[in-house]
């Protein structure tokens, strides 16, 4: 057996003993740059401390990059559950993932955290932390796994469900399951907190990597505790979730909870209430809500400019119902692929119907709806189109994860040569509506290539098709990244994001290539040589959902919309009751312009009634009294920027009426 091991990195190259660990093969390679927390081993995640096989080639995973904070956050999350057995005795546990910006953990201890216990547990992962304690990591057998958890009735359910071979989808599947011993039985990787002195404090079925030890973590806090249900399911218990937050350093977590605090201000439901624009009834049930006045206006806007921009650019719209017969989500694989998201059918007339998840299948009906020519290829069909899906309650979060919502979908039926024109052309079009609605430029293009598990077309087909979607997004000159097996069973995408006002990235648009459902409906057109051929087919949906990008809008503005979007522009308030009716002309001669005015008349004081206008957020408030109904002037007070006095009335008219029109957006921030 050699005694010796070769790693690489980067082009170098160094020689170690065996049994030689991560950090040891990155010290020899002058790999060790800034906050380590793990290593990637011929790209696979690994410990510090774990040895690594001849020929490897190691990377560092720094503290401060996405992959790393994951890391970290897992390991505090382990910290967290370590600190929970302590204090509770009869605590059992779930799973505990890293997730976007922080980590939590289920738990069942009977009832549910107090404010008082997460400030005991915080507490107690600090004194943790201080212990030092390592992350070790082992490969036990499954008979072994079940007799280490043999109190821990959720951890036990894994192991059965890995080692029944069954696809646990719906948790953090924490066991590293391989293939297993000679009996073919699978072994588990389980990750062990472990005191100074050698003993065992704390285990859990886990993947890893984790940091070292736990004084490794710089900066953790507890956040908040909800109910939550084991897997994610109804028909199971409920557990109690404690989430949690950490980061390289106590400044990256100070800056992240500054813009929780802030984003917590802006929330698109508390706005929406304060505002007047949207509503979450209890009658309607989790998921639903309803646009009031003030919203509905605003959306009105969206839609307009949508439906607008479609025609112009060579969409075809259509409308299509909400419900079909099961015989159309039969043929698309919807009832096979995404029962679970479909509401119940009903019966009608001996016949089956489902409200529909999608539009798609609709488009093709519209398609099929006589022969097509390839003259007449590209057809692109556009709808804003209302769908319905069952999200899971505990997932459901006001308009951005909803249950029944609106999207601006199209599709679009194209020959092989016309499908990067077509892509690009939509990719294009998402940063034209990003522009228009403040988001700026989109800050991250990312390209889904072929899931592991993919039904549809074959390998040809799917190197064309994504190649056609990297020629696309080069085409627009956006930078773009990759993220592989993250495609659809049917196709490749492009997922595009923006970021808010205060720095958070949303995913809103989604451009896919689909291989099912051309298949699926045989869909074909007439070619130049006369025989039938496939189409592509590209599903595009701008604003992802018009309730999305609607409360993406609200948060990113905190409510004070831009003036061509928002529900009043103007607030006209008289001095007097005596200028009423000059208050009444200027708003008169707004609304003749299509300026949406209001004059505010009230018996209120006129502190309180301009204070109103601002707790509104109203763009332009006008003062009118006496100096400015003789002289033909107003008042300006915007909710931004300086207050003017003496301001011709047609000047002011014509500045925002260009405002409008021109759709300015400004320093929304």
């Amino acid at each position: 057996m050699s005694q010796t091991i070769t790693v690489h990195h980067a082009g170098s190259r160094a020689d170690l003993e065996a049994q030689s660990t991560a950090i040891q093969a990155l010290k020899a390679l002058d790999a060790v740059r800034g906050q380590i927390v793990a290593a990637t081993v011929d790209g696979h995640p690994w410990d510090l401390d774990r040895p690594v096989p001849d020929g490897a080639e190691v990377a560092a995973i720094y503290a401060d990059s996405d992959e790393g904070r994951a890391i970290l956050r897992h390991s505090t999350a382990h910290l967290m559950a370590q600190a929970v057995t302590d204090l509770f005795d009869d605590a059992k546990w779930g799973i505990g993932p890293p997730v976007e910006d922080g980590f939590y953990y289920d738990f069942d201890i009977g009832r549910p955290f107090t404010a008082e216990d997460l400030e005991r547990i915080e507490e107690r992962m600090v004194e943790l932390a201080r212990e030092k304690q390592t992350y070790q990591r082992e490969e036990i057998t499954r008979e072994a796994a079940l007799a280490e958890f043999a109190d821990q009735p959720y951890k036990r359910e894994i192991i059965q469900l890995v080692g029944d071979g069954t696809i646990v989808s719906d948790v953090d599947a924490a066991p590293d399951a391989d293939e297993g011993d000679a009996d073919g039985d699978p072994t588990f990787t389980v990750y062990r907190n472990v005191r100074p002195d050698g003993t065992a404090a704390w285990s859990d079925l886990c993947r890893g990597p984790h940091v070292p030890s736990t004084d490794r973590i710089p900066a953790f806090t507890l956040l908040r505790s909800a109910g939550a249900y084991w897997r994610g399911r109804e028909d199971q218990p409920m557990l109690q979730r404690i989430y949690g937050t950490a980061w390289e350093s106590k400044k990256a977590m100070t800056a992240h909870l500054t813009m929780l605090e802030e984003a917590r201000k802006r929330d698109h439901r508390k706005l929406g209430r304060d505002l007047e624009l949207v509503h979450f009834p209890e009658e309607l049930g989790p998921g639903l809500s309803l646009f009031l006045p003030n919203g509905a206006i605003v959306r009105k806007q969206m839609e307009d400019w949508i439906r607008d921009e479609t025609l112009r650019r060579g969409y075809q719209p259509v409308y299509t119902p909400h419900i079909a017969k099961e015989d159309l989500w039969e043929i698309s694989g919807h009832l096979e692929n995404y029962a679970e998201l479909m509401y119940p059918g009903m019966e009608v007339e001996g016949a089956a119907y489902r409200l529909k998840p999608m539009n798609c299948p609709f488009h093709i009906m519209a398609f099929t709806s006589r022969t097509r020519s390839y003259r007449e290829l590209p057809i692109r069909l556009s709808e804003l189109g209302t769908v319905y899906r069952y999200e899971r309650s505990g997932v459901v979060n006001g308009m951005l994860r909803a249950r029944g919502f609106t999207q601006d979908d199209s599709h679009i039926f194209c020959r092989d040569d016309q499908v990067v024109d077509e892509v690009a052309d939509c990719v294009e079009f998402a940063r034209d509506l990003y522009r228009t609605f403040g988001l700026g430029d989109p800050s991250r293009v990312a390209i889904s290539t072929r899931p592991e598990k993919s039904l549809a077309g074959n390998d040809e087909g799917w190197a064309a098709a994504e190649q056609a979607l990297i020629d696309a997004v080069e085409r627009t000159g956006l930078p773009y990244e990759t993220d592989p097996g993250e495609g659809a069973f049917y196709g490749p995408k492009i997922d595009i994001h923006a970021k808010d006002a205060i720095g958070r990235e949303w995913q809103l648009t989604t451009v896919q290539i689909d291989f099912n459902l051309p298949e699926r409906f045989d869909i074909a057109y007439v070619g130049a040589d006369g025989d039938k051929h496939r189409p592509y087919m590209v599903h595009r949906a701008l604003f992802g959902s018009i309730e999305r990008f609607f409360a993406v809008m609200v948060e990113s503005f905190n409510g004070a919309f831009p003036t061509w979007l928002a529900p009043e522009q103007v607030r006209v308030v008289p001095v007097a009751a005596d200028f009423g009716d000059y208050a009444e002309k200027v708003a008169t001669t707004l609304a003749d312009r299509q300026v949406r005015v209001h004059v505010d008349a009230s018996d209120a004081t006129l502190g309180n009634r301009i204070r109103e206008a601002q707790t509104s957020k109203i763009p332009y408030t006008l003062v009118v009294g006496g100096s400015e109904a003789e002289a033909g002037t107003v008042a300006v007070r915007p909710y931004r920027g300086d207050q003017r006095k003496d301001v011709p009335l047609d000047a002011f008219v014509a500045e925002v009426v260009d405002e409008i029109l021109t759709r300015a957006t400004g320093d929304l921030a």
